[in-house]
């Protein structure tokens, strides 16, 4: 999943890009309300952590522009401003959900991934395909009911492929998913990161489609 964050406070920032991308996430950082409007004019990202009180733009003009152009990604509004009115403004405004500062790290986690599943249509942290299985809450995957110990990024690309077994993903679109702005990401880290999926899940699970990407086998 493709996530910004758009906060002018560093420290807050770099706290929740490390939570975030330590789940797997691919995280881009905007540090002002001009450059969060610039980053989701991309159209690219399934959630949006906004600040309110940003400089440049606040973060309630940034949301009612994204909306009004259409922009359908999930919104969490972090923000130190409590109130209730504050609260009906940027909910009316399309935000889908609210955090107060300062928040537990592992709750805007579990705020996170239960907007992406709504967002997917799998009111279910739990992914099953034929024999193989994996839990988003538990960070866990099991075939055939063994655990498989996977790293960040496999587990990450393994998400992007199970949300939508059928779907065929080109390179580029696993590494929009992986990996965030400032990510360096070398020209084979794709077919690393596929070449050892298949070691520990067997080299049938995962299906090259020559010329185009990657596709999980059917289910049997």
């Amino acid at each position: 999943m493709r996530l910004l964050i758009v906060e002018d406070d560093a420290m807050i920032a770099e706290s929740v890009l490390d939570a975030l991308r330590g789940l797997g996430h691919a995280v881009d950082w905007a540090e002002d309300g001009r450059a969060g409007e610039l980053a989701l004019g991309n159209d690219v990202y399934d959630l949006v952590l906004l600040d309110l009180g940003l400089p440049k733009l606040d973060g309630l003009s940034v949301l009612k522009g994204y909306r009004a152009s259409g922009g359908s990604a999930a919104v969490i509004i972090m923000t130190a401003q409590d109130a209730v009115n504050d609260r009906i403004s940027g909910l009316d405004a399309g935000a889908d959900d609210y955090l107060i500062k300062p928040f537990d790290l592992n709750e805007l986690a579990a705020r996170v991934r239960a907007l992406l599943r709504r967002r997917a249509g799998n009111s279910r942290p739990v992914y099953v395909h034929g024999a193989l299985t994996l839990d988003e809450v538990a960070h866990a995957v099991t075939l055939r009911g063994v655990s498989i110990p996977l790293v960040s990024r496999e587990f990450s690309l393994l998400r992007a492929l199970i949300e939508e077994p059928g779907k065929i993903y080109s390179k580029a679109e696993l590494e929009e998913k992986l990996y965030g702005w400032n990510e360096e990401v070398e020209s084979n880290t794709i077919e690393v990161h596929v070449h050892n999926l298949r070691k520990k899940l067997g080299a049938e699970q995962i299906v090259t489609i020559r010329g185009i990407g990657y596709r999980l086998a059917a289910a049997v």
